[in-house]
């Protein structure tokens, strides 16, 4: 780590320094994206942990991973964005259609016996239209307008005005999403057993539900580089450039 590891850093700007040690909080069940603003006191007195015990774990996951780690951190905000576009809003896409099918097929098969594939499917289908739209208003309004700030700090540029004021209120929103989608497949996990096949389940059980494991990682992945690296940034970039030209 980069920075000393204090009781008041918060879990999220840990993970950010390096993403080795989301391994650690997530065996802990310490959520570091939805509520990576919790400090390391907060939840080692939530959870009972030696706050010197869980950093220790968390130098050991480094050093055992070895080399330094991306630095995501240090990279433009262009390519984040381009980032996030190309390996998570593609990967929710095209997961989402498969396990939708694989979860239809579940129903249909095993849903006399397992009725909480109802509620699994139910579940799903939810988070697949809303971070369809969570996606497009991305896409479509918050990152071109990130994109926009970027490139009046390089060139020097006129600061954008857009029409919702100021860049908190949308990334507000998505943080918003954020927390839904993340309560939402928390109760996922529990309605699939921590994502274990029932000894019943077929090859198509057993898959479906690597997925949906898959896919809540790639979640925590996806909204830890927006609430604890971009979202901050582009907040920041913003406030800087509203100060120069004032």
């Amino acid at each position: 780590m980069s920075t000393p590891f204090t009781p008041e850093r918060t879990v999220g700007s840990i993970v950010a320094d390096d993403y080795r040690s989301a391994a650690v909080f997530q065996a802990h069940g310490i959520d570091f994206c939805c509520k990576g603003g919790r400090t390391i006191a907060e939840v080692c007195g939530a959870k009972g942990l030696d706050p010197a015990k869980l950093e220790a774990e968390i130098r050991q996951a480094i050093e055992r991973d070895g080399g330094a780690g991306d630095d995501v951190k240090q990279w433009p905000l262009s390519r984040l964005i381009e980032h996030i576009e190309r390996v998570h809003h593609r990967y929710v896409d095209s997961r989402s259609v498969t396990l939708l099918q694989f979860l239809e097929k579940l129903c249909r098969v095993h849903g006399g016996r397992h009725p909480e594939l109802f509620q699994i499917h139910e579940e799903f289908h939810a988070c697949a239209g809303a971070m369809a739209m969570h996606m497009k208003k991305e896409e479509l309004i918050l990152f071109p307008f990130i994109n926009q700030l970027e490139k009046a700090k390089l060139h020097g540029g006129a600061v954008p005005t857009p029409g919702f004021g100021t860049v908190a209120n949308p990334i507000a929103m998505m943080e918003d999403d954020h927390d839904a989608e993340g309560e939402r497949f928390r109760r996922i996990a529990e309605l699939t057993n921590g994502y274990n096949t029932p000894p019943d389940g077929c090859t198509t059980y057993a898959t479906a539900f690597a997925m949906l494991r898959e896919f809540e990682e790639d979640l925590h992945r996806h909204i830890h580089l927006e609430n604890n690296i971009l979202f901050p940034r582009a907040k920041a970039l913003e406030e800087e450039l509203r100060h120069a030209t004032a």
